[in-house]
């Protein structure tokens, strides 16, 4: 049987520009609107640095407005703008695979495809464990800085207190104050959906491709079984829309997609291995990156779950972002 390698299949350019392209469109907390491509965060992973700020404005405070008088002695003081500064940390990230393994998936009309889907799934599942792990940090930051106010943990409860219900998520989700109604998207681990569809909490609706989309009581539902599980403890995430914003490129100076030949491996038979490369960063709005526990050069997933690498720059109600605690039984 024939074998079409990796090389004769290969276009370098066509090939990264597919792979960064659907990644993007085929992330479940992309297509949820959860997470937002930023047109600011993809410029600068193409410039140099291991990070970068974004500035922002802060909101007017709610003073009380001046009563005017006719006093000419009496002036007004006025009110400072305040700014602030988010900052991104970027990702240098590779991966490779040898032919020698996909030799069996790579004959016949289809091999383009089926390496491209391969590495596109792959990239896929780590953005979404980034986007996990980074959820996690801010989570442990929340708890250890700002006493916990962006989580309703019900799991300490007794018996059915501690369980998920309705009235459970519109706690979590008041926690953000007067911009609970923001809230458009809701990420759950299967567990926890499982349960919303046996307590019959689901709706299910057809769209327009003739396929169904799921909500829950109206939000955006993303099932990702990354999502922190302990001891019989759920963690869910409800967030508005662009609570994290994130952008893929390749990198500036590396090729996004490289084929090695070793002729002399497999005893003169030879082997090809692909590299792929990409450029990442996952950020949540209203935090900056602290840099204060990393040992390479960019941040592993591990990494992105540590508290002191993340600090909160904005108010509560500021961040789209809320967690709820619970069991399932």
């Amino acid at each position: 049987m024939a074998v079409t390698r990796i090389s004769d299949v290969i276009v370098p350019t066509k090939f990264t520009d597919y792979v960064v392209q659907n990644t993007m469109q085929t992330n479940s907390f992309v297509l949820s609107n959860i997470v937002q491509r930023n047109a600011e965060i993809e410029d600068q992973l193409r410039a140099g640095s291991e990070s970068f700020s974004v500035p922002f404005w802060g909101d007017l405070a709610d003073d009380e407005a001046d009563v005017i008088g006719d006093d000419p002695a009496v002036t007004s003081t006025p009110a400072k703008l305040t700014t602030g500064k988010q900052v991104v940390r970027k990702a240098f990230l590779h991966k490779s695979w040898s032919a020698m393994n996909l030799a069996s998936e790579l004959a016949g009309d289809d091999a383009m495809i089926r390496i491209q889907n391969r590495a596109t799934e792959y990239w896929t599942r780590q953005v979404e464990r980034r986007l996990v792990s980074t959820l996690n940090g801010i989570l442990a930051d929340n708890v250890a800085n700002d006493a916990g106010d962006m989580i309703y943990d019900i799991s300490g409860l007794a018996g059915a207190s501690a369980v998920f219900t309705p009235a459970a998520v519109i706690t979590a989700a008041a926690t953000l104050g007067d911009r609970m109604r923001d809230v458009a998207g809701f990420a759950v681990h299967s567990a926890t959906y499982k349960k919303m569809l046996s307590d019959d909490m689901i709706t299910t609706i057809p769209n327009s491709q003739g396929g169904w989309i799921q909500t829950f009581r109206g939000l955006a539902l993303v099932i990702d079984d990354q999502l922190p599980v302990s001891s019989g403890v759920y963690t869910s995430v409800l967030f508005a829309p662009g609570a994290v914003g994130w952008g893929i490129t390749a990198p500036r100076v590396a090729e996004g997609t490289e084929v090695e030949n070793l002729p002399s491996s497999g005893n003169g038979g030879g082997q090809q291995v692909l590299h792929s490369r990409v450029n990442l960063a996952v950020h949540p709005a209203g935090f900056q990156w602290k840099e204060a526990s990393v040992a390479g050069k960019s941040a592993t997933i591990a990494e992105l779950a540590t508290a002191t690498n993340w600090d909160r720059v904005v108010e509560r109600k500021a961040v789209p972002i809320a967690f709820l605690k619970c069991k399932l039984a």
